[in-house]
């Protein structure tokens, strides 16, 4: 009981450390996407796979890697991940060409989706039924403590020792993790014991509800729109508002900053009403693209903007995760996992959709407004989904149960 009851469980330290490495390895290279792609004489569109190879390989992992180990201890199995994540990091940072470049950021990319997918249920499981949205939050807080201070390094280092130094630094990182689930996360426990029995089979019964469908289309599409626009943003800032790109780094802080804001507000915000939160969420985030595109010549408004992307981007990640364990709630694992993987297919969607535009010559813009339209489509689904969950609340547990059945 005690660590149900603690404000602030060692686990969910451990859980926010080894998030707070993937965050880097995830987003650090937007700030270096210029010099990386120089150095290896590729195109912009093509040193984008850099990132929409990432979002993909998490894709596959998210869901490939959690349905193989339902029946293992999940402690173990965060830390097999962590170990993945530490070798990919290995290879970026000694790729001789491109190919191994991007094949160093798939491998690390494997262990993302699977270990926020199965960390998530972790951290759900360590705190009171009440504070489960938050705790989920609290380990994203190292992804988003990632974006207020390690990518904003991470991008200075690079642009003054080699973008390698700063996959050196990640892969320092990603030791400091491994070392802090081994201590820290509990061995036995309801949180991380494996799945209920029935293994995978009775993982994949909970994709037989729609709402768990729905929950996978609206992450998306609601945070697929927030990526796009994300992914060219530092040329955005150097062609659009004028920035210098020495300023770059900077910049993203602010990102960060709104990136941590919006996370725990969501978090708690879910916590008090999940069906509501992502709906707000999602109206405001699609209002700041909007806005976003209309004045990004503005450097002053642009600062503005790129506060309230982060802040209203991330601030849907505790209720997206939260909702679709929520109708998972007798087997949360896989779907869990699922989810993870359905951001990153978000990220690869936008990311892709935002090349294609700048390919096509519609300016740094362009994958702004191509954000804020797959956002607004991701708000009408869940619409539609909070509409026809109204008429089945048999099958939607409360929260408060979804670790429980699962243990």
């Amino acid at each position: 009981m005690s660590q149900r009851t603690s404000a602030l469980p060692g686990g969910l330290i451990a859980l926010a450390i080894g998030a707070f490495g993937i965050g880097l390895t995830e987003f650090v290279i937007m700030g270096l996407l210029p010099q990386v792609a120089a150095d290896f004489a590729v195109t912009e569109s093509v040193a984008g796979w850099l990132i929409s190879g990432y979002a993909l390989s998490v894709a596959v992992g998210g869901v490939a890697l959690t349905a193989a180990v339902t029946r293992l201890r999940r402690k173990n199995v965060l830390l097999g991940l962590m170990v993945l994540f530490i070798a990919g990091n290995l290879v970026s940072a000694l790729a001789g060409d491109y190919a191994t470049m991007l094949a160093g950021r798939i491998v690390a990319a494997l262990c993302h989706g699977a270990f926020f997918g199965i960390g998530a249920v972790v951290a759900a499981g360590l705190v009171a039924p009440a504070r489960r949205a938050g705790a989920i939050a609290l380990m994203f807080a190292g992804l988003t403590t990632a974006n207020v201070l390690g990518v904003p390094f991470g991008t200075f280092l690079g642009q003054h020792l080699g973008w390698r130094a700063t996959f050196w630094a990640i892969t320092g990182v990603g030791v400091v993790a491994l070392i802090g689930l081994a201590l820290l996360v509990p061995g036995r426990g309801p949180a991380t014991d494996a799945a209920p029995a029935g293994g995978l089979r009775g993982e994949l019964r909970a994709f037989t509800h729609r709402q768990v469908w729905f929950s996978l289309v609206i992450t998306i599409l609601g945070f697929g729109g927030m990526f796009g626009a994300f992914t060219y943003i530092a040329y955005t800032l150097t062609e659009v508002s004028g920035f210098a790109t020495a300023t770059v780094p900077w910049l993203l802080v602010l990102f960060g900053v709104g990136l941590f804001a919006g996370n725990l507000a969501g978090g708690r915000a879910a916590d008090v009403s999940l069906s509501r939160t992502p709906v707000i969420v999602l109206a405001v985030l699609t209002v700041v693209l909007v806005g976003f595109a209309l004045t990004a010549t503005s450097p002053v408004l642009t600062v503005a903007a790129l506060l309230l992307l982060g802040a209203f981007g991330f601030a849907t990640v505790p209720p997206l995760q939260m909702r679709i364990m929520k109708y998972a709630h007798q087997a949360p694992t896989l779907a869990s996992g699922a989810n993870i993987a359905a951001f990153n297919v978000g990220n690869a969607l936008g990311a892709w959709i935002g090349g294609v535009t700048i390919s096509a010559g519609l300016g740094y813009t362009a994958p702004i407004w191509a954000g804020a339209a797959l956002t607004l489509l991701g708000l009408v689904v869940l619409l539609v989904a909070e509409r026809l969950a109204r008429h089945e609340p048999a099958r939607a547990a409360a929260p408060a149960d979804l670790v429980d059945a699962a243990a």
